[in-house]
């Protein structure tokens, strides 16, 4: 059976693609650092889900979790996140070193251990979860926005250098997505801010929205590659210009 590793699968956008992949098909490995959480969503998917507890910025961790996998078809780095919201002038570097760690290291990390294992199953797929602050900055963006730019450059970069393997690379760059727990850790777990983002938007993106958009990524013919995905809620024209409701 094909199989596909998600990074970050204890929540969010990574538990939604983890549920629609075994859905397609795929014999889906849960890994994140919260093993409880993730037991609770295998025992949800049933028997073509299974565990790993990882931490994607510990290199040592990541190759011995790699060591452990008889076949990998499909990555999906998604291990990801936000600090802060402070300007430039302003910026703690070490939520700047934790975002870059987690968002460009991590993707490095798991991508450098799982590629022999998928040019090994002659038809393999790399997804990265960037974001469309790795495209346009944005005030208060800071560390995020440059780690995400970092990334976006990374899934082109591996892209032309994998151009005749059997190893496709593809972008899914998401604009506003009210996901669990995103927003409460980006505002250092004030509720009320976090519900500030989504204020007056009807419907920002969901975590099944970016799932289903990862899914039929992955599920075009192998000869398709969708090189950069962008998806927004309708309300979201641009990363500075968001419809609100009174």
């Amino acid at each position: 059976m094909r199989t596909a590793v998600v990074t970050g699968a204890s929540s969010g956008i990574g538990a939604a693609t983890a549920r629609q992949l075994a859905a397609a098909g795929y014999r889906v490995i849960l890994t994140a650092r919260r093993l409880e959480r993730l037991e609770g969503l295998a025992k949800e998917i049933g028997a073509n889900a299974d565990v790993y507890a990882l931490d994607v910025t510990d290199r040592a961790g990541v190759e011995e979790f790699a060591a452990s996998l008889d076949r990998c078809d499909v990555l999906v780095n998604n291990a990801g996140g936000a600090l802060g919201t402070e300007p430039v002038a302003d910026g703690d570097v070490r939520d700047w070193r934790a975002m870059y760690e987690v968002n460009v290291i991590g993707v490095l990390n798991v991508t450098q251990a799982l590629l022999p294992k998928l040019r090994a199953s002659g038809d393999g797929t790399v997804v990265i979860v960037s974001s469309t602050a790795g495209l346009t900055p944005y005030e208060g963006g800071g560390g995020y926005v440059a780690a995400k730019h970092a990334v976006h450059s990374v899934a082109g970069t591996l892209r032309l250098e994998l151009n005749g393997e059997p190893v496709r690379v593809i972008e899914i760059a998401p604009g506003m997505v009210k996901t669990e727990g995103f927003a409460v850790t980006r505002m250092r777990g004030d509720e009320e801010k976090a519900a500030a983002v989504y204020a007056g938007v009807s419907a920002p993106l969901s975590s099944d929205d970016v799932a289903d958009t990862i899914t039929w990524a992955v599920t075009r013919p192998s000869h398709v590659n969708v090189d950069l995905l962008v998806v927004r809620p309708r309300a979201q024209a641009a990363n500075h210009k968001v419809h609100r409701e009174a």
